[in-house]
């Protein structure tokens, strides 16, 4: 964890690209979501919180290379002019599309869960807003899209793990933030269980009790 602080404080996470875009996380959970999206082989995967594109690129160049007609749904409240061209320019956003809204508005909700219906194996990233409240409710919304076998993986978890007020500017701290959201949903639900195999091979992530498999339908 003094690792993880110490390098928040450098933004570790901002260092990477990923085909010519920021990608904004550990090494570590890019080469996870790898494993993962290659054992999966997902139709479909939606992530809330587009920011400057990365993961968009990331997922769609592995659904490229596995073939088939996989394709990456992104919902963001609010898509910067800049970054909507950089990815809309990029070769892998043939298998791109981004929705502009809240993740928790009834209308998104609906357009994505429509989509996600019509596919058979269904994979959610939550990485948009990362309060407690704004989490639990979009693992409310978003946790019947996931297809059995797959995941539901919650990043920034390791909020919880960190120094209260190491986020200042921002809504979340410890107390407040997305794996406190995943401990409360998880006693709702029996479709779900941490994936501490990944979490023990990564040592070093920012979802610790993040990846969530779902184990039934």
């Amino acid at each position: 964890m003094e690792w993880v602080t110490r390098a928040a404080h450098y933004q570790y996470s901002h260092h990477f690209m990923w085909m010519g875009r920021p990608i904004i996380q550990f090494p570590q959970d890019i080469l996870a979501m790898q494993e993962i999206i290659w054992e999966v082989k997902p139709d479909l995967i939606v992530e809330t919180g587009i920011a400057r594109g990365g993961s968009l690129i990331f997922y769609a160049s592995l659904l490229e290379l596995i073939g088939g007609d996989g394709m990456v749904l992104g919902v963001d409240i609010e898509i910067r002019p800049h970054n909507r061209n950089a990815i809309e320019s990029h070769s892998m956003f043939k298998r791109v599309r981004m929705i502009e809204g809240s993740a928790l508005d009834e209308d998104v909700v609906r357009e994505i869960s429509e989509i996600a219906q019509r596919k058979r194996r269904v994979l959610v990233v939550l990485d948009s807003n990362h309060t407690h409240a704004h989490v639990l409710r979009e693992l409310q919304l978003y946790s019947p899209l996931v297809t059995e076998g797959s995941y539901l993986v919650v990043l920034d978890t390791i909020i919880e793990d960190m120094p209260t007020g190491s986020f200042p500017d921002r809504p979340w701290d410890k107390g407040n933030n997305p794996k406190t959201a995943v401990r409360e949903f998880l006693k709702t639900t029996d479709r779900f269980e941490v994936a501490r195999d990944i979490e023990a091979k990564l040592l070093i992530t920012v979802a610790p009790e993040g990846y969530l498999r779902c184990v039934r339908r």
